[in-house]
């Protein structure tokens, strides 16, 4: 039997409803911002996440999905979507209309990690970038969008952790200063903290292997070496955040994973998660345009949201998941088949789920019916088509009235209401 990708998985009702609630509570987030939404490729030039994300980076060393073409063009499934973003909004002139450029987007990423809880060799993301501006204002503004959107969606006790990561002006001799302070202690730590304590030591600060943290812990702050306008910048961020009564922490050793990230960093983390318990990450990142190329600078901001992770956390992998079944019509013989089919079409139309009986028999009907949860089932047989009134049962009551077809709409929309 052929079964799934190692890492990669179908996702089936009625847990596949809580994604699609999730999804609609994102959208209507973004549109309140005046976010609109972008669809990239999921195949790009595999230049664009080296020189994008980082040739130094986990991602692009050990992860992605990278494959020849066959006129001979190195491609790669995206492992991530702010690349992608960037790239379209540079090859599509983006930057020429008026005002900062709001763009949103969800869909699959491809990365190939150890699976485990919650992450998957094929994910999906929800994210967001707002570019063409280097306010401060506008960090806040999208941390309180993410914020608003946790909540929309269903999460609770969520966490806000912040940072700033500086700027080429100060980072250089912070980064300097990490190399030093680790050279007589990284031979303590894990292979890929001595790694990077010689080709990059600002992703010593991200490693999440136990062993390692009392030395993290104890290696100079970034907070404490910001140049002037970072610290700034930074200042002007809390106070735009306190301003909105959203709660946050300071992780003075938070960085972002990617090498196009400056000045604001920021994690949102959950405890439904364990030890893997980040939801989403953000930042700003000023210079990733000049590193694709582009000819003028293209300040921005954004975040992205592993949905998975998200779905887990508001409880929506469980069996109770479904949004259920509004209304069950059980036909009884050939006519009755006829009639149902043409009783369905109104209701649904109305916005009610309908599911149309094919056993065209009374018992079989309302035990199919209350396996699939139906709230209502319509009983349809000769004498009701006889007489134009069509037996209307409530599930959990058992209680039954007759309905004419033109008033089954209305006697749902009231049971509706009642359950709210």
């Amino acid at each position: 039997m052929i079964k799934a990708v190692k890492g990669m998985r179908d996702i089936l009702p009625p847990a596949s409803a809580v994604w699609n609630r999730v999804e609609a509570a994102a959208r209507a987030v973004f549109a309140s911002y005046h976010y609109a939404e972008i669809r990239t490729p999921l195949v790009e030039e595999t230049a664009l996440f080296a020189r994008g994300v980082g040739a130094d980076t986990d991602i692009v060393g050990k992860e992605m999905y990278t494959f020849e073409d066959r006129d001979g063009a190195s491609l790669t499934l995206r492992p991530e979507a702010t690349a992608s973003v960037m790239r379209a909004y540079i090859e599509h002139s983006l930057g020429q209309k008026p005002g900062v450029q709001k763009l949103y987007y969800m869909g699959p990423m491809f990365r190939r990690e150890r699976p485990q809880k919650g992450r998957y060799r094929q994910f999906f993301q929800i994210g967001a970038e707002a570019i063409g501006t280097e306010s401060p204002a506008m960090d806040a503004e999208v941390i309180e969008m993410v914020v608003e959107l946790l909540e929309r969606a269903g999460l609770e006790g969520f966490h806000l952790l912040i940072n700033s990561v500086g700027d080429p002006n100060c980072r250089p001799a912070y980064v300097e200063l990490l190399r030093e302070t680790l050279k007589p202690v990284a031979g303590r730590m894990c292979g890929d903290c001595q790694r990077r304590a010689e080709t990059n030591p600002l992703r010593v600060l991200d490693c999440k292997v136990e062993q390692d943290q009392e030395i993290i812990n104890a290696l100079p702050s970034i907070l404490d070496h910001l140049c002037a306008a970072c610290a700034e910048h930074f200042g002007r961020v809390r106070r735009y955040l306190d301003d909105r009564g959203i709660g946050y922490e300071t992780r003075p050793r938070m960085v972002r994973g990617l090498d196009y990230y400056r000045r604001t960093t920021f994690e949102i983390t959950h405890g439904a998660l364990g030890a893997q318990n980040s939801v989403l990450g953000g930042g700003r990142y000023d210079g990733l345009a000049e590193s694709l190329g582009a000819k003028t600078a293209a300040p921005g901001i954004g975040f992205s949201i592993g949905e998975d992770r998200l779905v887990m956390s508001v409880g929506g992998e469980g069996e109770q998941a479904g949004e259920g079944l509004d209304l069950y019509i059980a036909p009884m013989g050939e006519a009755a088949m006829r009639e149902a089919a043409k009783l369905a079409g109104p209701v649904r139309r109305a916005g009610f789920s309908v599911e149309v009986g094919l056993e065209g028999k009374l018992k079989r009907s309302l035990e199919l019916a209350n396996k699939m949860a139906a709230r209502w089932c319509l009983l349809v047989g000769d004498d009701e088509i006889a007489a134009g009134r069509y037996t209307l049962k409530e599930m959990s009551t058992g209680g039954q009235t007759a309905a004419a077809a033109e008033e089954i709409v209305e006697r749902l929309r009231a049971g509706a209401a009642g359950r709210n």
